[in-house]
């Protein structure tokens, strides 16, 4: 006769499995019978108080309430003055990229340097040129505009 196929280590691996689906079918059953007790709506709504805190009850709205000023509400950032710079400064050009179309401009009374772009000129400059220009406020700071060689 041939040796039995079932060995110990089968049988006790079966064991665990059939173990492992009776726990399985267990916690099923628990969840079942947990979830049918606490499956209505107001179990599970959780409410937050002022500070951002969980709780179970919701805040109350009297406390809540405040009472704002509707004028000192600001949607956007508050209008400035437009500053005109109609004043026409000299300066010499320090740096200009053909290629990309912007450089910069060095006035010559305060150093103070300046962004000049290809569609703020009026005639074609180099590094190193005398210039007038005049200012205008761009998204980054003032931009030279109207630039000119002298």
């Amino acid at each position: 006769m041939g040796k039995s196929q079932e060995t110990f280590n089968k049988k006790e691996k079966e064991k665990k499995r059939l173990k492992k689906r009776q726990e399985k079918q267990k916690k099923k059953e628990e969840r079942k019978a947990n979830s049918a007790k606490s499956n209505d709506l107001d179990s599970m709504i959780a409410y937050t108080d002022e500070y951002g805190r969980i709780s179970d009850t919701p805040a109350d709205p009297v406390k809540m309430k405040k009472e704002i000023d509707a004028e000192s509400i600001e949607i956007s950032v508050p209008k400035q003055p437009k500053e005109k710079f109609d004043v026409l400064r000299k300066g010499k050009v320090e740096f200009f990229n053909d290629s990309k179309g912007y450089g910069f401009i060095r006035e010559l009374e305060s150093q103070e340097k300046f962004f000049v772009h290809v569609n703020g000129l009026l005639e074609e400059i180099k590094e190193n040129d005398r210039v007038t220009f005049e200012l205008e406020r761009g998204l980054k700071g003032m931009n030279a505009v109207r630039v000119k060689k002298i």
